[in-house]
């Protein structure tokens, strides 16, 4: 087993150090707030996710998960320190490296013995050599020090199980010496590993997000012409789910991608191939499509009412996707602002992000604890995310608690002929 440190406990990082911890590892978890750190010492998770503050507690009290502010002692003695903080996007598509290079000065001025750092935050391709330098120009002690890149794979949600579980783990390195270091890491994780050079591996990870991102807003394209033809998305993506070629996932239509990896990602290799002077078209369509396919269902109320203003409009489910507190590129963030702007009345329900939805939103919104008060005697609904909390409400209470029973799903969750024999006027995607 080996002594790990991780830098930044956000979703990459701190999934990564509680999960290194319990295949074995000694680890360290880094970051620069004390109130954060003090608050994981005593087991609550800064961030909503399946199984991670079990393993936390669990790994913490056995001894071999740790968390601290003091980079400098966490970085001095060990054997491999993984990367994992954030890299924003920047108003022109670019990643923001200025955390990254922020830890790799730190580690270059207090490491003490051979270590090697491992890059797992998205980085554009090249990064992993521009860290490897800035941190031999900054070295103090006459160690060595070589940097490898092992991007995350992990979805939002399903985190802990898509680390201990992967399909792969994609290792990237300049020498036979990392290779092994690495091979040694996660040996215990039992996992199939590729193994490739650097660049190869920042962008397999970029390709690979860009590719379901393409795969989605395909679909969305798809859905949007299915309604103006009269076909049915949903049979459609059925009888695709056949072909081996195509697969049955990343199938479903709605109201386009969000979170914190496929609109960075995409963005990100927009601009590094505008960069380099090559257009990627189908990328760059992916995004377009996107923008326009989260404000859909807006554009279809509007047509279809007179104005919004005094309205009662139930907002159901504000994070990106289920199964987690994270608001990034959510369809909410682009729909709540042209319904305020439109003088609606909004109540809004979601069973974990309201709090971090409060933080945007602390005024002219009504946040509530079930579907049920945000529906009463509501003019129209919108749904965003489709939590079981919410794919739990009838076709029927729609029609009993809404003041007009008009639903706009931008999930598809209902079977139209259900919600039409409920005496619903449900709008969807592509149906």
């Amino acid at each position: 087993m080996m002594k790990i440190a991780v830098a930044g406990t956000g979703y990459v990082g701190l999934v990564a150090g509680v999960c290194f911890a319990e295949v074995g590892h000694e680890v360290t978890c880094v970051d620069v707030d004390e109130m954060k750190i003090e608050s994981m010492k005593s087991g609550r998770s800064p961030i909503y996710e399946r199984d991670l503050e079990e393993l936390m507690k669990k790994n913490y009290v056995e001894g071999r998960l740790h968390y601290t502010t003091d980079y400098a002692n966490a970085y001095r003695n060990a054997e491999a320190i993984f990367i994992g903080v954030g890299t924003p996007e920047q108003a022109d598509g670019s990643a923001n490296l200025s955390y990254i290079a922020t830890v790799a000065r730190q580690i270059a001025e207090n490491v003490e013995n051979d270590c090697l750092v491992v890059v797992k935050s998205t980085v554009p391709v090249g990064t992993n050599d521009k860290v490897e330098q800035f941190i031999k120009d900054f070295i103090v002690h006459d160690v060595k020090i070589e940097v490898a890149s092992n991007p995350e794979f992990l979805a939002q949600g399903t985190a802990v199980h898509d680390t201990l579980h992967a399909a792969r783990v994609i290792i990237g390195t300049e020498s036979k010496e990392a290779e092994d270091k690495m091979l040694k890491i996660y040996e215990p994780f039992h996992l199939p590993i590729v193994s490739v050079k650097r660049r190869s591996a920042e962008m397999i990870k970029y390709a690979s997000n860009d590719f379901l991102a393409l795969k989605i807003s395909y679909m969305n394209d798809i859905a949007n012409l299915c309604e103006m033809v009269g076909a049915d998305i949903e049979d459609v993506a059925k009888g695709m789910s056949f072909d081996d070629r195509i697969g049955n996932r990343f199938l479903n239509a709605g109201i386009g991608f969000g979170g914190s990896c496929f609109p960075k990602d995409t963005k990100a290799l927009e601009y590094l191939a505008r960069q380099h002077g090559y257009e990627l078209k189908t990328v760059k369509a992916a995004i377009e499509v996107n923008k326009k396919q989260k404000t859909v269902l807006f554009r279809k109320a509007s047509n279809r009412l007179i104005t919004f203003s005094g309205l009662k409009v139930a907002v159901l489910g504000l994070t990106f996707k289920p199964g987690t507190d994270d608001l990034r590129e959510a369809p909410s963030l682009e729909n709540i602002p042209l319904l305020l702007e439109a003088g609606a009345k909004i109540y809004a329900y979601d069973p974990v992000g309201i709090e971090n939805f409060r933080k945007r939103y602390p005024e002219h919104i009504t946040y509530v604890n079930n579907p049920q008060e945000a529906l009463t005697d509501a003019n129209v609904c919108f749904i965003f995310t489709e939590w079981a909390e919410i794919k739990n409400v009838q076709p029927m209470e729609y029609k009993n608690w809404m003041r007009t029973a008009l639903v706009y799903d931008g999930r598809n969750i209902y079977p139209s002929k259900d919600m039409e024999k409920a005496g619903v006027e449900y709008y969807s995607i592509g149906r």
